[in-house]
């Protein structure tokens, strides 16, 4: 047993007692609802008395909790007592204290032989092929600044368009979108490491396949200077790209103006491109979860990985990301790595945040969020685990640095923050044309250009916000779903939004605001 994904009992018993025990190892249970104290369940054949009020998603002893002793949930270590814990008592971070332990993988201990879907019997879907053999899932315009100093010139430019009504002539472009960010001056240039990671994040939204052309503006004084960031650029030949400053077109007023022209002068020509059927074998699926609660490992992200399992089997890519967020489970990935190189990148990842963190006096147990504890979860070991239930079962192929190119077919790893829009953009840098977002608490999120799908983890969220939630995912909690029947939901959802289904994050117009390259550099 190496993933949670296996760990989890029969979702419809769990639900007839109230309480989840996910592994026959596990000393804690994990309340379904609100339980009263003083309410007896018949847990194991044997009664539990809940000593304590326990909130919904929370954790309750299922035996007496040593002090010292690990805490146990999905067969895997989350914390260690803080003190005895009585059986019967409420799990949290009253009581489960942090340390360190040893939890080292060894690399392919866990490996599996996928079982490819023959080439013929694949699934597809349809999207734009571009002339490079990239596939998009959208057809945008993009508008890139160099600097934050242009950002409100591309902002102007991009509602110009979009509130002028002339899109409406043109239905096979999805719309005109401004990226910007708050970066891209006051760093040191070249050979800064966080001056590369942003002008790689922005390389990659320019190649990205669901921008059909692009324009980069610039003030024209920054240091990220547009003559260096597009050398060497390498994009699809049938993707139109230009760029301008702010100061050479002669004010603000001037470049919008301009910058309109030039995109409308574009619009027939883009409004061209028609959607034909490909292989989800070109699909790049980012996996992201955000404002998780103590039902994301147990509903949404195992489900989103049997969904990137299936999406394996079909010759596809999942990627997901947050090293902060997979800290104490990295095990679970290097034992199901293919080579020992794959497992050394990972682990060099985890060492360098360990490095990275104490430069602030952080400790990355300082996520858990406020939200993440209050909807249950009591460390990051904990969060982790259920976190890494995204990657499903397959075998690690790929360990990537942020932004870059992922090219490799499989589940792939890449080196993000926890932060969801820094991850996000990571991912979408990477090459992702689709994106599923599990969520316990109600993060709201989009990420133009890449469509976002939202899954619910339970289903007072999901009925509290169907506005912004696509699929219920608490379904499985509520025992009328398995993880695998869940997992084929979202699979086949995510062909339909590659295909052109709007999310209700589309919907509701999300996805202008949360480009957020990650920001590496010193502020000179």
């Amino acid at each position: 047993m190496n993933t949670p994904i296996e760990l989890i009992a029969n979702p419809r018993l769990a639900a007839d007692m109230g309480l989840l025990v996910l592994h026959p190892e596990d000393n804690v249970g994990t309340a379904l609802g609100a339980i009263r104290a003083g309410t007896s369940l018949s847990v194991n054949g044997g009664e539990l008395l809940c000593a304590d009020e326990i909130p919904g998603g929370h954790k309750v002893a299922l035996r007496t909790i040593e002090a010292d002793e690990p805490v146990r949930k999905y067969g895997q270590i989350i914390g260690f007592a803080g003190r005895l814990i009585s059986k019967g008592e409420h799990v949290h971070v009253h009581n489960v204290a942090y340390r360190e332990f040893d939890r080292a993988g060894q690399a392919g201990t866990a490996l599996r032989e996928t079982d490819f879907v023959p080439e013929d019997q694949r699934a597809t879907f349809q999207g734009y092929r571009r002339s490079n053999g990239s596939v998009g899932t959208r057809n945008y315009i993009g508008i890139l600044t160099s600097v934050n100093c242009s950002a409100t010139a591309a902002k102007l430019i991009a509602s110009r368009i979009e509130n002028s009504g002339v899109l409406d002539q043109y239905p096979n472009v999805d719309g005109v979108v401004a990226l910007t960010h708050s970066s891209g001056c006051g760093t040191g240039g070249d050979g800064n490491y966080g001056f590369e990671v942003l002008r790689r994040t922005l390389h990659g939204y320019a190649n990205h396949p669901n921008f059909a052309s692009i324009l980069v503006l610039g003030l024209g004084c920054e240091v990220n200077q547009i003559a260096g960031l597009t050398t060497g650029w390498s994009l699809s030949p049938d993707k139109s790209i230009s760029s301008m400053t702010i100061q050479a077109q002669g004010g603000t007023k001037a470049t919008v103006a301009e910058g309109v022209r030039r995109i409308e002068e574009l619009l027939p020509e883009i409004n061209k491109s028609q959607r034909t059927t490909v292989p989800a074998s070109e699909l790049i699926l980012a996996m992201e979860c955000g404002g998780s609660d103590a039902f994301s490992g147990v509903t949404a992200n195992p489900a989103l990985g049997a969904a990137a399992d299936l999406l394996i089997r079909h010759g596809g890519t999942a990627v997901f990301g947050e090293t902060t967020e997979i800290y104490g489970a990295e095990h679970l990935l290097t034992s199901r790595a293919e080579s020992q190189y794959t497992a050394d990148k990972l682990m060099e990842r985890i060492r360098w945040w360990e490095q990275h963190v104490t430069q602030d006096g952080s400790s990355i147990n300082n996520n858990p969020s406020p939200g993440n504890k209050a909807g249950g979860l009591t460390t990051i070991l904990e969060k982790s685990l259920g976190a890494v239930a995204k990657g499903g079962t397959t075998n690690l192929v790929d360990v990537v640095e942020y932004a870059e190119p992922i090219t490799a077919h499989g589940l792939v790893f890449m080196d993000t923050p926890g932060y969801d829009p820094v991850n996000a953009t990571g991912m979408v840098a990477g090459g992702a044309q689709v994106l599923a977002f599990t969520t316990g608490r109600g993060s709201a999120f989009g990420c133009k250009p890449t469509p976002s799908i939202k899954l619910a983890t339970n289903t007072p969220l999901y009925e509290r916000m169907r506005d912004d939630m696509d699929v219920n995912c608490g379904a499985v909690a509520d025992g009328q779903l398995t993880i695998e029947e869940m997992g084929q939901q979202i699979f086949d959802l995510i062909l339909a939004v590659a295909s052109g289904q709007e999310t209700k994050s589309e919907e509701l117009g999300y996805g202008d605001n949360e480009f957020v390259p990650w920001q590496l550099s010193t502020v000179l």
